[in-house]
């Protein structure tokens, strides 16, 4: 992922710009946002020669693209983008059905700041959107964070207490399995609404261990409890192993706060949309 400095969107009327050779994605995705987000300006593109205008004509808080379009591949959009867009930072999101397999192959780009799996739906994606435009409006949440640096915690834990988590804090993973188990035991499964830990802690146990735990022996699906994993770690084939065991999502270290609780506010919001739908359909 990109570890490039947002910039702060002060617009109360941010302006998304959603790219997509599919007219009934488009609209979907304009829909949504109007429902979602009623303030949000949209500029609707089919390809990417009229994404490259639209961007002469006035900036843009937020542009999502599918992988592939009309004219090009997302992803040159998203390089194009960079190289002329004469602005400050802008989050580019890449909306596709094959984000697991990117994923897996850890086929990013620094173009990109993100990609969004279509399976989670669109509610998810305008959710998805608000964190990056309007990081203030959070869903609060417990957040069970594995850290064997208490100077590390410490700061981290005041990071994220700012935006209205509350911080449970693990100094290793074994640490980590008995506040699991005593949720358990008190029947509230799984405690904690994420787990936020590092790869490499003291300890017989790692983040990967972890990972492979929470899912296996716990049995707690992706949108049950999320898992976001830290790490300084840039070999592909380790990074593509955490999202196999189970990973949600990968940060990669130097940690960019507002990166960090980009994605942590959004896996909050996700899982928090997947649990409400099961007990619904219950």
């Amino acid at each position: 992922m990109s570890m490039t400095s947002f910039r702060h969107v002060d617009s109360a009327a941010p302006r998304i710009m959603v790219v997509d050779g599919s007219r009934v994605v488009r609209r979907m995705i304009e829909q949504m946002l109007a429902k979602e987000m009623p303030e949000a300006q949209l500029v609707a593109c089919e390809t990417g020669e009229q994404a490259r205008a639209a961007l002469q004509s006035g900036s843009v808080d937020l542009v999502t693209t599918a992988l592939s379009l009309p004219d090009m591949d997302g992803l040159e959009l998203a390089h194009y983008i960079r190289e002329h867009t004469p602005q400050a930072y802008i989050p580019i999101i890449v909306v596709s059905g094959e984000v697991e397999h990117r994923l897996v192959a850890r086929s990013f780009t620094d173009d990109v700041t993100d990609y969004f799996d279509k399976g989670l739906g669109f509610h998810a994606l305008a959710a998805f959107i608000r964190g990056y435009v309007h990081p203030e409006d959070e869903p609060g949440g417990e957040v069970l964070y594995v850290e064997d640096s208490r100077v590390v915690a410490l700061a981290t834990r005041r990071m994220l207490e700012k935006h209205g988590l509350k911080v449970t804090h693990a100094p290793s993973v074994e640490d980590a399995l008995a506040h699991l188990d005593t949720a358990k035991a008190q029947g509230n499964q799984p405690g904690p609404d994420i787990v936020l830990t590092d790869v490499y802690l003291k300890g017989e146990l790692s983040g990967n261990d972890l990972v492979r735990m929470i899912r296996n022996d716990y049995g707690y699906a992706r949108g049950q409890l999320p898992v976001l994993v830290m790490t300084g770690d840039a070999n592909p084939a380790n990074q593509s192993e955490l999202i196999r065991l189970g990973a949600n999502d990968l940060v990669e270290k130097p940690i960019e706060e507002r990166l960090l609780v980009t994605k942590l506010l959004f896996q909050l919001r996700v899982g928090r949309m997947l649990r409400e739908k099961v007990v619904g359909a219950a």
